[in-house]
């Protein structure tokens, strides 16, 4: 899996931000799960294709045959580079870079799909799913109407990499602007540069399905 780009000396850093946000359901309303991918120094958001609602991320519909999507952000050559270089790596730490999303659509549950990934579980209510999906609808750098064109094929399975509007840098990496996802739909993630800040939170908030390799 690709990393997020981050010096030994961050990864010990956790970006502060006040959580915010409604909370994620009332007592008996019905919720739909969503999934958290931790895929070492990289976090990916799972989410069932049927749950998305209509008119909302048109993207999506690249992916008739998958059952769930996964989502990541990250630096745009580093995170599509096969191979990336030093200069490639230096430039996504150093500097604010163009970034994309990287979407897999997949069949099978998110622990048989990523055997080798901790996945942990959360339940949202309606609003907190639609709320999170308009995230990522809005994440997508769009210059006309949508859906836009894909850059060209992910790194696994059935992907795509898509422009992205924000910037990253070293305090805006890949658990950032996950954990501004998860704030967006109404859970209490304050952001983490790293992914054990941003997982060790979600531990707390759901179910961890499939532990982390030797955890």
């Amino acid at each position: 899996m690709k990393a997020c780009v981050l010096f030994i000396g961050l990864a010990l850093l956790t970006a502060c931000a006040t959580p915010t946000g409604e909370p994620t359901a009332r007592e008996g309303e019905p919720t739909a799960p969503i999934y958290l991918v931790s895929h070492g120094w990289h976090t990916g958001l799972v989410m069932r294709r049927a749950d998305i609602p209509v008119g909302l991320w048109p993207e999506a519909g690249d992916f008739p045959q998958a059952e769930y999507l996964e989502v990541g952000w990250g630096d745009r050559d580093y995170y599509q580079a096969r191979a990336p270089g030093l200069w490639t790596t230096l430039k996504a730490a150093l500097a604010p870079t163009p970034s994309v999303l990287h979407v897999v659509g997949f069949r099978d549950p998110p622990a048989v799909y990523f055997p080798a990934s901790e996945v942990v579980e959360l339940r949202l209510p309606r609003a907190g799913v639609e709320r999170l999906v308009r995230y990522i609808h809005d994440a997508h750098a769009r210059e006309g109407r949508p859906p836009v064109a894909p850059l060209g094929p992910g790194l696994y399975g059935d992907s795509r990499f898509y422009p992205a509007r924000e910037t990253f840098h070293l305090f805006n990496t890949c658990n950032v602007w996950t954990a501004r996802a998860l704030r967006a739909a109404g859970l209490p993630v304050r952001d983490a540069i790293t992914t054990e800040g941003l997982m060790a939170q979600v531990r707390r908030l759901g179910r961890v399905v499939q532990a982390a390799p030797g955890g």
